[in-house]
């Protein structure tokens, strides 16, 4: 498309820039799903769900916005474009979140904690990143494909949108960012996040972040010569692809989700010196490392399973409106919640 760089580098340029602001929320804005599960079910607060809720409003109203204007096409995604396995939601959402609790981070907030100097993060990444190649095209790929085999979409695409456009007459994109619109409100229905307009800006951030990925790379796609994905963020097999694009580079062309992840890495480093916070840490207890290790490996797994994390299914599918979205979703707060509760007991017994 241009003279000056292919399309495989200008769709991963996208994916840094626009994963450097994922990485500055999760360091400076504490945008963290498992911290909003931790707050929600034991620490009585509700705001950083919230940020989850007012983020994913933001980017389905932005995303549903570029289709009715015509730069996005949404049932070019990945996740409209397949047929939903119910089965594949509930497993990798559970596995997922029971790994999540684990390893004490999603595969988004274990990038974020390497940026600001945790070593550990560094060893849970290649875990994580080994795992979701072994689930997805390695030894268990056969088992995977056996289990929750799917198949091309020929009718309506998975969609809420589509099937409500499909009852009503009323366009997809219309009913899109009305459910975006409707989320967004529901979110800001709360004292505690109208009194932190971090947490209102930082949210906004990252649903423009999911936003972005959409847009560059459909836009990409439309006007390039090469066959590139149209997609947004995720943080399973990515982490995967980078590590395979650091080890054998001249081979292997570039991605969004490559991209996205030196972003996430970039944007946490500057975050943490930003806040004073970057400091190197090491694991002095081997079964504390232990736990965080499995915990990656079921992260890892449970993403590929569920045709992605916290951020692809949380965020980039529910910005779709995808059946799996909420499914999964909820899957993964259900595994999330359980593992906390299995440690919390573990170390309280008279809990």
């Amino acid at each position: 498309m241009f003279d000056w760089i292919s399309d495989d580098a200008l769709v991963a340029l996208i994916g840094l820039a626009s994963g450097t602001l994922l990485g500055l929320a999760a360091r400076i804005g504490r945008f963290c799903t498992l911290g909003a599960i931790e707050d929600m079910f034991y620490g009585g607060s509700t705001e950083r769900i919230r940020m989850w809720i007012l983020s994913i409003g933001i980017a389905i109203t932005g995303t549903f916005a570029l289709t009715g204007l015509g730069f996005m096409d949404v049932s070019e995604s990945l996740y409209l474009s397949i047929e939903w396995v119910p089965l594949a939601s509930v497993v990798g959402g559970l596995t997922f979140g029971y790994g999540m609790a684990l390893s004490g981070n999603c595969g988004h907030g274990i990038i974020a904690r390497l940026g600001g100097g945790d070593m550990r993060a560094f060893v849970m990444m290649l875990v994580m990143g080994l795992s979701a190649f072994v689930v997805l095209s390695g030894p268990l790929g056969y088992l995977r494909e056996w289990l929750f085999s799917s198949s091309p979409v020929t009718g309506t695409p998975p969609g809420i949108a589509h099937l409500l456009s499909s009852m009503t007459g009323l366009p997809v994109a219309m009913i899109g960012i009305f459910i975006g619109v409707a989320l967004s409100v529901a979110a800001l229905t709360s004292r505690e996040m109208l009194d932190n307009p971090k947490s209102i800006f930082w949210s906004i951030a990252v649903g423009t972040a999911i936003i972005s990925g959409w847009a560059g790379t459909y836009w990409v796609a439309a006007n390039g010569f090469a066959a590139i994905p149209v997609t947004s963020h995720s943080f399973s097999i990515p982490v995967g692809e980078a590590i395979l694009y650091a080890m054998t580079a001249s081979a292997r062309p570039l991605t969004f989700g490559t991209g996205a992840v030196a972003g996430v890495v970039l944007g946490s480093v500057a975050g943490s010196l930003f806040k004073r916070q970057f400091r190197w840490e090491a694991c002095e207890d081997p079964r504390e490392l232990r736990r965080q290790i499995a915990g990656a490996a079921l992260i890892g797994a449970g993403a590929v399973i569920a045709l992605g994390c916290t951020i692809g299914q949380g965020m980039s599918a529910f910005s779709v409106l995808s059946y799996s979205a909420p499914i999964t979703f909820l899957s993964i707060i259900a595994g999330a919640a359980f593992g906390l509760r299995q440690l919390i007991s573990g170390f309280n017994p008279a809990i």
